[in-house]
């Protein structure tokens, strides 16, 4: 109800302002629940957009066209802007932070959605290139912590610490046993060289009774041990026509790179959480084919980021963009 009189004052009827910027979406006719359950339903179920107005329909009654429904997720995008930049911010000024990518279309054209995640935020861009532009734009100029990644080129542009990931390295070792089942040479490099980083993972950390400084250098000193014992394994192969040759010349270039994690006990071994971060865009992509336009690029990164860090905080994602669009909007 809004209160309408007249004013005897300026000779005019006048009406209390209505502020409804808690319960609708900037100046559309749907509230703040249906926005967040659309947002929901295309990011968490990863329901397409004609099966979203099926479901509406048949459930809800609720007629509403496709077009309502994009233009309604831009709109909660738009409106959430402040919350996605500080998942972005944290990223950045986070101590070790994981990267990844999937392919990805719009319009048709092949991309790339890339990644960079920790233990409690995603963050989803989506870039035409793979190359290492997109890491340093992602990153930021400001980022000191350790960048943890698989093998690919492009992040290797970061010159601080890196950690390369051993599930990848393992994986190529073990099909290099299959590939060479009679070789005795290969069949024992590789025990070797599990054997090396299961030791490594194993290291339980200098005594806790040494002053931090101690400590780190104990870490440090360790992470060198086991470089030094792991290239003892493969400079006799290295250079040579020996089908170890690659996997070996790929150790010596990132040797420095392998055992991050034995001097920085918070930073995994691996890139799983960054691998694990890109399914639900594949998923995605494989029930819609990707986005048609820029502005749904945008808008499907934007949704996968912030319902993704909500959900990595333990948040219930639903609720949580229910509250966030039940603040007051600037937006208008």
């Amino acid at each position: 109800m809004v209160y309408h009189g007249w004013c005897r004052k300026s000779g005019t009827w006048r009406e209390a302002p209505l502020e409804v910027s808690r319960e609708v979406v900037g100046q559309r006719r749907f509230g703040v629940k249906l926005a967040s359950l659309i947002a929901y339903l295309r990011t968490v179920m990863r329901l397409p957009v004609r099966q979203i107005q099926a479901y509406l329909a048949s459930l809800h009654g609720l007629s509403i066209s496709s077009g309502e429904i994009i233009g309604l997720a831009q709109r909660v995008t738009a409106q959430l802007g402040p919350q996605l930049a500080e998942v972005k911010q944290r990223i950045r000024a986070s101590p070790a932070v994981q990267m990844d990518e999937t392919g990805w279309r719009e319009d048709g054209s092949n991309g790339y959605v890339w990644c960079a995640c920790t233990p409690q935020l995603r963050y989803y861009e989506y870039q035409h290139s793979r190359g290492s532009e997109v890491v340093k734009a992602v990153l930021g100029e400001r980022f000191e912590g350790v960048l943890g990644s698989d093998f690919l080129a492009s992040c290797n542009v970061y010159t601080g610490l890196h950690q390369r990931c051993w599930v990848h390295l393992l994986r190529d070792r073990h099909e290099l046993k299959e590939q060479y089942p009679e070789d005795a040479d290969v069949q024992q490099w590789a025990k070797d060289v599990k054997a090396v980083y299961d030791r490594a993972v194993a290291y339980a950390g200098p005594d806790p009774s040494l002053p931090p400084a101690k400590q780190e250098a104990a870490r440090r000193k360790q992470q060198r041990a086991f470089e030094q014992e792991l290239w003892l394994l493969c400079a006799p192969y290295a250079h040579t026509s020996s089908p170890l040759h690659t996997l070996c010349e790929r150790v010596e270039r990132f040797l420095p790179e392998l055992f991050v994690f034995v001097a920085r006990p918070e930073v995994p071994a691996h890139n799983n959480l960054a691998e694990r971060s890109v399914r639900p865009l594949v998923i995605a992509r494989k029930i819609s084919g990707g986005t048609r336009s820029p502005n749904g690029s945008q808008t499907r990164m934007a949704l996968f980021s912030l319902f993704g860090s909500w959900a990595a905080q333990g948040l219930n994602p639903f609720f949580h963009c229910l509250a966030a669009l039940s603040q007051p909007n600037p937006l208008g």
